[in-house]
């Protein structure tokens, strides 16, 4: 059985998951869906402020050392493709499988700053006018989002080789959102790139909401005729009850 690391993007808990950590449970894999440093309920204000991209990887690693996890397949949605990049450069052997889930795939050197379009980079500027240190979600979603750390998305990731060394590699272009998706050249990179393998599902940015059965069945292997079955049924019922409005990529 696999063990799965899951890893929300800006502004989210491990709720993010919550319809698809049943999916995986019930077909008898260990699931473990993280809350990373600075977006916890209880977290103070100098936390906030504290937290950075390389905070965010040891928060991935810790969790590896408590549960003794070996061999994981280590999923991050959007922001959080810079974490578990970072953290699977520093695990050793201990990553088989790479998942970036409409998420950044990052290069030596890049930031989420970086390699984001310049209307998220507007975006996050004027959710972090407030305190300088902590980016404000847009009104209108999910209430559980809290404050995201802006360090995190400032930082430059520092890559040793470690991470082009995990055996596979992943990347789900999610392409329901086109007209605002910074991710459409990085598909277009990573599609030549052999060591990849590249994925589609034909929902806006927030996959795990709007159609949980595609991706569960695009991690548990599978195959895509299926995930697009499910993407489709999904889509059909009004998205799982996601919200229809536009999301940023977090």
């Amino acid at each position: 059985m696999t063990t799965f690391v899951l890893v929300p993007g800006a502004w989210k808990g491990s709720w993010a998951f919550e319809a698809v950590v049943p999916l995986l449970e019930r077909a008898g894999h260990t699931v473990h869906a993280l809350t990373l440093t600075g977006l916890r309920p209880d977290d103070d204000n100098a936390t906030v402020a504290s937290a950075n991209l390389d905070t965010h990887a040891d928060d991935v690693l810790r969790l590896f050392d408590r549960a003794h996890i070996t061999s994981a397949t280590l999923v991050g949605h959007s922001y959080a493709g810079m974490v578990i990049a970072a953290a699977a450069d520093r695990a050793g052997d201990r990553v088989s499988r790479l998942v970036h889930l409409d998420a950044f795939v990052p290069r030596d050197g890049e930031s989420w700053w970086s390699s984001t379009n310049q209307h998220f980079r507007d975006l996050f500027a004027t959710g972090a006018a407030a305190t300088g240190y902590g980016v404000l979600p847009p009104a209108g979603g999910d209430p559980r989002r809290r404050p995201h750390p802006l360090a995190s998305v400032m930082q430059s990731i520092r890559l040793t080789g470690g991470y082009a060394r995990v055996p596979r590699r992943e990347f789900i272009y999610c392409s329901g959102w086109e007209d605002r998706t910074p991710f459409v050249g990085l598909r277009t990179r990573l599609q030549a790139d052999p060591e990849w393998q590249v994925h589609e599902l034909a929902t806006a940015h927030n996959a795990m909401r709007e159609a949980p059965e595609a991706v569960a069945a695009l991690l548990l292997d599978e195959p895509m005729a299926n995930a697009s079955a499910h993407s489709e049924e999904a889509g059909n019922a009004g998205g799982c009850g996601g919200d229809p409005r536009p999301t940023p990529p977090e």
